[in-house]
């Protein structure tokens, strides 16, 4: 067994972004580990190490050598191997190639089963570790992607990365692993933060790197991160239970910005705060990094978070700095805050006819038009007061006005928020302005609906209307496209009408698709309904499938006629608790309809003669009309759970009618009464489920 050291590869460059800086990390560790097994090198935990400056990888117990290898494979019999002349044959010197020999030294040796065969025989010499470790890490460099990131050339050489690579620190133990790359050669320096550890600082061997850096000025990323929520925290208590909002992407972005960061924290003048808070908290978060302090009860305070990189004995002057540049960012915010509030929303709204929504569906102001009918439309279908009826027509009227607004234009991510708030300012009633505001929730996986009614029916009915326009004119998602969102825009359809609406979508679909036809807009309207309505369900199976309903549950289901995705998730559930109650049960139901179904002939129709029948076909001919009567009852009143009972109490007849009966009796009268008897019975799921789902594959 070779001796082992650990092993230090550093790659030193300029100041790297924080999201390909991130990506990278993820990768180095992979490479790293991947390109030593491949080697032969046997080695420990591979560890990642960064900063916006530097990329490394410490490995622990490499070993300085790889194990001599001697390997013998068995080969073909030599009768098939050697031909009569002596000769290797072409099953020979296939294998032979295979193991990487010459077919000439290939070794015929008797096995144990008392057979001759040919045998390969390779021996593979140890190699030592360094000129591997050389290799390798210049093929790393090479082998990091940056995706969305241009690589950079510098100077006169050819290789590419990220940013110019100014420092290699190669170590295995206390000694230089010998590699190049751009010009750069490694030795057994890095370099230490540009202002508190200029310059270059000896690494005598790798586990002494991190404790150079912090002398150096330069913390871990774990290390920064802990520092900065220690500070948050500290922060939070001096202030009575405030709250720093520190969204993660910003703050993942913050921790790679800084290689010694210190919590500072600054304030801005009080005139700024009557702007609204959204504008104001952006203005800070996306263009300056600092985060808001909220009081212990929600509002918005003057004060903010700066994470800083220099000297903690600056704090004064470096807050100073920060707090000129919010001062001006804010100016801007209140400018155009200030500016939007003396144009009237109708004005605002007349602008949208300048602005395309989509080449072939029109302009905004066209989607405005839509969307304002569409939400009557929903109102009527879900049943909600006048009132909010009016509000929702109202909110629909205004809600893209903002669009063309100067602080969306600035602050893109406040659509609709800025809606709201010029809303209430024109004298709007609150439930307009909220809907106003919330129109475009939920805008992610996890984002909550709106709150209100109104504003439910303006973002289903903003939602709706995007879908169906796509569709109209033949531009679907694909698999790999799906520039206007629309997988994204149903569920927050499907998940506004489950948890808030009610009612069902294809009725919804068809006043979207009539609004672009009322606009001159060309399309088949049955064969657009019927695409659009496969594609919502299409989701909202893959919600049920998400939630864990099994997959044929969810399959029975969606073969009925239950598509309004609060009764259609209610149905998985009942289904699914029922069958989990009785599998068994449900396994023989599942099977005897199955069967049904397959002898059913639905151009008999389900008008029986009951005087051709027996005991067994009466009493099933009798359950049936029963189960119809109690599901469409349970149906009507959305007792789920009552229908599935409806459904498993035919269990007993539809066994007793095939152990009792010959369906296909050669007498003609007899096998259609029979037939027709089966359709009666399978006719009562049909609302329901394709309960055969449920049955197991043989």
């Amino acid at each position: 067994m070779a001796e082992t050291r650990d092993f230090l590869f550093e790659i030193g460059c300029e100041e790297m972004p924080s999201a390909p800086l991130n990506n990278a990390v993820k990768q180095l560790g992979k490479l790293v580990e991947q390109g030593l097994s491949d080697a032969g090198l046997a080695h420990g935990a591979v560890r990642v190490v960064s900063s916006p400056r530097r990329l490394a990888a410490i490995v622990a117990n490499v070993a300085t050598a790889t194990d001599e290898v001697h390997e013998v494979k068995r080969g073909p019999a030599v009768a098939i191997a050697i031909d009569e002349s002596g000769a290797p044959t072409k099953a020979a010197q296939g294998f032979a190639r295979k193991c990487g020999v010459d077919a000439a030294d290939l070794v015929r040796r008797e096995d144990t089963d008392g057979r001759e065969y040919v045998f390969a025989e390779k021996n593979i010499p140890s190699a030592p570790a360094a000129p591997i470790l050389s290799a390798l890490c210049t093929k790393v460099i090479s082998s990091i992607e940056w995706p969305n990131y241009r690589s950079q050339r510098w100077g006169a050489t050819h290789e590419t990365f990220v940013r110019p690579v100014r420092w290699l620190c190669v170590l295995l133990g206390t000694e230089v692993v010998p590699v190049s790359f751009a010009g750069v050669e490694s030795g057994n320096t890095t370099r230490g933060h540009r202002i508190l550890g200029p310059g270059e600082h000896v690494v005598s061997e790798p586990g002494a790197y991190e404790g150079v850096l912090e002398a150096a000025g330069v913390l871990t990323e774990e290390r920064r991160r802990a520092v900065i929520a220690e500070g948050i925290a500290k922060v939070e208590a001096e202030r009575g239970g405030a709250h720093v909002d520190t969204p993660k992407k910003v703050l993942d972005e913050v921790v790679n910005l800084c290689e010694w960061p210190t919590v500072l924290v600054g304030s801005f003048d009080e005139e700024f705060l009557k702007v609204p808070h959204e504008i104001i908290c952006e203005s800070m978060l996306s263009n300056q990094r600092y985060f808001p302090i909220y009081d212990a009860e929600g509002n918005l305070t003057r004060e903010f978070v700066v994470v800083s990189n220099g000297r903690p004995e600056c704090a004064e002057t470096i807050i100073d700095g920060n707090e000129c540049v919010v001062r001006a960012r804010l100016y801007d915010a209140k400018f155009f805050y200030d500016e939007d509030l003396k144009v009237p929303l109708e004005e605002f709204r007349a602008r949208l006819a300048n602005v395309a929504f989509q080449e072939k569906l029109g302009s905004v102001l066209q989607k405005s038009e839509r969307i304002e009918d569409l939400s009557l439309a929903i109102a009527r279908a879900a049943r909600v007061g006048a009132h909010a009826a009016s509000d929702a027509q109202r909110a629909a009227h205004f809600a893209k006005a903002d669009l063309v607004s100067n602080a969306v234009v600035e602050f893109t991510s406040q659509q609709g928020v800025m809606g709201g708030y010029y809303a209430l300012a024109a004298g709007e009633g609150s439930e307009v302005a909220a809907a106003i505001r919330d129109h475009y929730r939920p805008r992610f996986a996890g984002d909550a609906l709106p709150a209100g009614i109104a504003g439910c029916i303006v973002a289903v009915a903003d939602k709706l209307d995007t879908i169906a326009g796509m569709f109209a004119i033949g531009e679907p998602p694909t698999g790999s496209k799906d520039p206007f969102a629309l997988r994204r825009s149903a569920i927050g359809v499907i998940n506004i009408l489950r948890e808030r609406l009610g009612c069902g979508y294809e009725e919804l679909v068809d006043a979207a698709l009539d609004a672009y036809a009322e606009q001159g807009l060309a399309f088949d309207k049955a064969e657009v309904a019927s695409a659009v309505y496969a594609f919502l369900k299409g989701r909202m199976e893959q919600m049920a499938r998400d939630a864990k309903v099994p997959v044929d549950v969810v399959a029975a289901v969606s073969a009925g006629s239950v598509s309004a995705p609060a009764d259609f998730f209610s149905l998985c559930d009942a289904l699914n608790a029922a069958r989990q109650d009785d599998p068994e049960a449900f396994e023989n139901l599942a099977t005897a309809y199955a069967r049904a179904s397959h002898l059913a002939d639905a151009s008999l129709g389900t008008t029986v003669d009951e005087h051709l029948m027996g005991d067994a076909e009466l009493r099933l001919a009798r359950a049936a009309d029963a189960a119809r009567e109690a599901v469409s009852a349970a149906l009507a009143a959305k007792d789920f759970a009552a229908v599935i009972a409806a459904l498993a109490a035919l269990r007993e007849p539809i066994d007793r009618f095939f152990d009792d009966v010959m369906v296909m009796a050669e007498d003609t009268a007899l096998r259609e009464n029979r037939l027709r008897l089966l359709n009666r019975f399978s006719s009562v799921f049909a609302d329901v489920a394709d309960i055969s789902a449920l049955a197991k594959k043989k």
